[in-house]
């Protein structure tokens, strides 16, 4: 496994990616919030059709690397390229044609409270495409089918279960056929048996419409089950790049403390608690 101790990720392909320029690529990007730095000149490429996981600890900077990809924010050094082109410097009405080619699955979901399910979806088509309505709601039927919400498609959220909404928003995030989707921690909030749900439809979503995923998650269950990479970011750098095997194998403690969830020893002793042994 390659373990980057520096502040440049490690670039690791995951097996089966194919040859060729990266869909997304982050250049040595710095992002800083006054004096927090955020991200200090991190560099990742992420390959057509695979599965990249990103995880970390709680504000080291995972959803800002996310939203630098869609350009809801600006990296203050570095370059974003989506398919080739740079896009970290376009103007907000370049910005909206890009932005097409991604689909977003936000952490609460992000319905709209006053619409039916299938209204939810239907909305992102309506506003990007001139479709004569029940065509429209015909593409938002198939979508809802997909997460397999159809009989669901005239209740609103307020109606549904916590893990029927995450699909809902699920089914609109693609409802504009896009080429990469990013997944703001889909399983928070869910019990272990909504959250595999969530995780065989990234996989089924990846499988049929060879979308490429990046999934921000703490959940190293979910993570193991759908990443073909996983990357871990701890005070603004990438520390660790690597198949699912190689992260579990990582001789680095920064990592395993993580992805077992242990407290750290600092930790223990600032609330004096003695460890079991």
């Amino acid at each position: 496994m390659n373990d980057a101790a520096n502040n440049e990720a490690a670039l690791v392909r995951a097996p089966g990616a194919r040859n060729g320029s990266p869909i997304v690529e982050l250049r040595g990007v710095s992002k800083q919030f006054g004096a927090l730095v955020v991200l200090e000149k991190v560099s990742l490429r992420l390959q057509r059709g695979q599965t990249a996981v990103i995880i970390g600890e709680s504000g080291t900077g995972k959803s800002v690397l996310l939203k630098h990809m869609v350009g809801l924010l600006r990296p203050d050094a570095g370059e974003v390229y989506v398919d080739g082109e740079r896009v970290d410097d376009l103007g907000a009405r370049d910005w909206v044609r890009v932005r097409r080619r991604f689909g977003v699955l936000f952490q609460g979901g992000a319905l709209f409270d006053s619409m039916t399910a299938v209204d939810n979806v239907a909305f992102p088509i309506l506003e990007h495409r001139t479709l004569p309505k029940p065509e429209v709601r015909e593409i938002a039927m198939a979508k809802l089918r997909m997460v397999g919400l159809e009989a669901f498609a005239d209740r609103k959220p307020a109606q549904l279960s916590g893990g029927q909404r995450k699909r809902v928003a699920l089914a609109r995030a693609i409802a504009l056929d896009p080429e990469v989707i990013l997944y703001d921690e889909p399983t928070t909030g869910l019990d272990p048996v909504r959250s595999d749900v969530i995780n065989e439809l990234v996989l089924k979503l990846q499988r049929e419409l060879q979308v490429t995923n990046v999934v921000v998650t703490h959940d190293m269950t979910s993570a193991y089950k759908i990443a073909d990479r996983i990357i871990m970011l701890q005070q603004g750098a990438f520390i660790a790049d690597g198949t699912p095997d190689e992260i579990r194998a990582s001789g680095d403690d920064r990592v395993r403390q993580f992805v077992e969830g242990r407290a750290s020893e600092e930790d223990l002793q600032s609330l004096q608690v003695e460890r079991r042994r």
